[in-house]
């Protein structure tokens, strides 16, 4: 299903046709469960992030399959793939590029670096300096990279997914602040099923990789982001994700709430998702689905709520409760 270039025009959400969102999302996220066994919510939450030009952060323990997951993902999106191993002696031109004396041609070229990819795999993104994660944050945050003074644009759609091991500290170095908030979610991916793990196990006999096909081109996809932009939200939703970001701030357990970033990614996120699910207007329950991996990042807890056994999920989840749903 291909979505052409007029559906950028703005139309009256009643006329809006998200159809081809949806089969194509469809057939992107049934592809990679070829490969990748479970972890549809993490796959559809990557589609997401992808239709509002998002970046995403992946915890997990080791041998869970984040890598092969990011490259299946952009083989079936038809964009370009690059992986960059994230260590302490990565300098900052290692990812963006450098320019290299050419005897050819008697000057200095610009060698572009792997940030100039469609979807960059930051791995083990908090072992490298400061400094390299900086230059990331650049790109991150600005869609360009600075070098050598010279200021280059990075190719559409551009997505960031980095992953973290939550259980090895040691030679790390801890994200900034503003550059977790960078990322429109931060994904756990947790230990799979037991009946999960024998079709991981069946689909290794005969040691060959299922293939994947390309369903989509970077095209389509940034014609879906604009189409995106047209899905319809109720003042009533609005207010609904205001309250939520609110109580945040006011939270008896909470010390740092979430900031109006939040607001705009739950906003933008929902819109993605009742797209993706066949509908041209968001509901309560297009939000309430995606609040956790909104703000699980975007949330610090009281060192006295920690004490008490409490994790900054729990908390979410109280929140969530709490508040009213719209009718």
């Amino acid at each position: 299903m291909t979505i052409n270039s007029k559906t950028g025009s703005v139309k009256p959400h009643d006329e809006l046709d998200v159809t081809p969102i949806r089969e194509i999302a469809q057939e992107v996220l049934s592809e990679v469960s070829r490969v990748i066994v479970g972890y549809g919510e993490i796959l559809q939450q990557l589609f997401i992030s992808l239709l509002v030009n998002g970046h995403v952060l992946l915890e997990g323990v080791p041998g869970l399959g984040k890598t092969v997951m990011a490259k299946t993902f952009a083989k079936t999106l038809g964009i370009s793939f690059k992986r960059v191993q994230f260590t302490p002696d990565l300098l900052p031109a290692d990812i963006t590029g450098t320019k290299i004396f050419s005897q050819e041609q008697g000057e200095f070229v610009l060698q572009k670096g792997p940030i100039f990819a469609n979807l960059v795999l930051a791995d083990e993104i908090n072992r490298s300096a400061p400094k390299t994660q900086a230059a990331l944050l650049e790109a991150m945050a600005e869609r360009q990279v600075t070098i050598e003074g010279q200021t280059l644009e990075l190719v559409k759609p551009f997505i960031v997914v980095a992953t973290e091991n939550p259980v090895e500290m040691e030679g790390t170095y801890p994200l900034p602040e503003a550059q977790v908030d960078r990322f429109l979610f931060k994904l756990w991916l947790d230990y799979p099923e037991q009946d999960e793990e024998v079709e991981i196990m069946r689909r290794q006999i005969s040691g060959e990789l299922p293939s994947v096909e390309q369903i989509t081109t970077g095209e389509e996809i940034l014609a879906a982001q604009n189409l995106v932009n047209q899905v319809y939200i109720d003042e009533r939703i609005l207010k609904y994700v205001r309250d939520i970001i609110l109580k945040t701030r006011n939270h008896p357990q909470i010390a740092l709430g979430a900031g109006p970033r939040a607001s705009l990614v739950l906003m933008k996120c929902s819109k993605a998702r009742a797209a993706i699910l066949g509908r041209r207007y968001v509901t309560p329950d297009d939000v309430r689905a995606l609040i956790i991996p909104s703000l699980n990042h975007r949330i610090l807890l009281k060192p006295e709520a920690e004490l008490e056994g409490l994790d900054v999920k729990a908390v979410i989840k109280n929140i969530i409760e709490e508040i009213p749903v719209p009718i």
